[in-house]
């Protein structure tokens, strides 16, 4: 099985190459380099080691090809070349400073001596749980978007582009974390920060907007129903007691409110078949003799005469101061 190595370039001044010792237990393993396939090569200068067995070799780096070979005594384990630059790893951002303005605020570092490198910042809230983050080709990043008012985390890296070192590259390690809140920094954020003055106007906002549509809401769907179903009015307003009192019997409640007697249809039947009696009459142009009988019949349906005329066509009569007029065919007209 070959022997499984890891190489990483410090900033181009540290190269560092370790391998897996426990592939050769009980033996050291020897390093041994070059940087041109001209030049012999040269034994470690530093190495790592791990329970008293080598790990690895530390030797000063260059932008360019490393030849190694890896032996066990003078027998070769793995005999390899790689560019260095491919497993750079960039030094730490150096001398942060933050610049606020308004609701943004502008990172800057000291750049390196060599360029393909992206400088990126990540930032979070107390109210966040992961890390926001965002990357420029230079020392200067302008985060936007920011709530004075919260206390924020910084921190910076640097990392390779891809582009130009390839995949097997290694970011730098993270700057200090900073804390900022309102532009002031802060030795470290409050638990639980108070609502701002801008999230109270929104929430308020927001609140008087949410009812204002539900009462527009209700108002319409009222106007809608009164439109396709009309009210139909309460008897009980108009008729106080008709059904406390009288259980809807508005017969009895017109006799005990209004003081008016109920009409029986029955009685005014028999009243209309009653016979009429017989009535004594004194003809006027006769003399006082016996007295005149009328017979029963239909009352005359001749128009009615005018006030001081006396009708014509019939006998005049006078009963206790009244005058009438008797028909052949009639009872009495008056």
């Amino acid at each position: 099985e070959e022997l499984q190595v890891q190489m990483i370039c410090f900033n181009f001044e540290t190269v560092q190459v370790t391998w897996n010792a426990s592939q050769y237990p009980g033996t050291n393993l020897t390093f041994f380099y070059k940087f041109s396939p001209e030049e012999e090569y040269s034994p470690c200068p530093r190495y790592t080691v791990d329970q008293g067995h080598a790990t690895g070799c530390l030797l000063g780096a260059k932008d360019a090809i490393l030849y190694f070979s890896i032996r066990d005594g003078s027998r070769p384990v793995l005999t390899m070349d790689q560019w260095v630059s491919e497993y750079l790893k960039p030094s730490s951002p150096e001398d942060v400073r933050f610049s606020w303005h308004q609701e943004a605020v502008t990172v800057v570092c000291t750049n390196l001596s060599y360029n393909g490198l992206l400088y990126e910042v990540q930032y979070r809230s107390t109210f966040d749980t992961a890390w926001q983050s965002k990357e420029e080709k230079s020392c200067h990043v302008t985060v936007d978007g920011l709530d004075a008012e919260k206390c924020y985390s910084f921190r910076a890296r640097i990392k390779a582009s891809e582009v130009s070192y390839g995949s097997a590259t290694h970011p730098s390690d993270w700057s200090e974390t900073a804390l900022w809140q309102g532009g002031q920094p802060r030795d470290r954020c409050p638990e639980k920060e108070p609502l701002s003055p801008r999230f109270i106007l929104l929430s308020g906002l927001a609140t008087v907007l949410a009812l204002s549509l539900l009462s527009l809401s209700v108002w319409k769907l009222w106007r809608m129903k009164r439109l396709l179903v009309p009210t139909v009015p309460d008897p009980k307003s108009t008729f106080p007691g008709l059904f406390e009192q009288h259980r809807g019997d508005f017969q009895e409640w017109i006799r005990d409110t209004q003081n008016v007697a109920p009409v029986s249809k029955m009685e005014f039947q028999d009243q209309e078949c009653e016979p009429v009696g017989a009535l004594v009459v004194q003809p006027a142009k006769t003399e006082v003799g016996t007295p005149t009988t009328v017979g029963e019949g239909e009352a005359s349906g001749g128009p009615l005469p005018l006030p001081g005329q006396l009708p014509r066509g019939g006998d005049v009569v006078s009963v206790g101061g009244f005058t009438f007029v008797v028909s052949d065919s009639s009872y009495v007209t008056l």
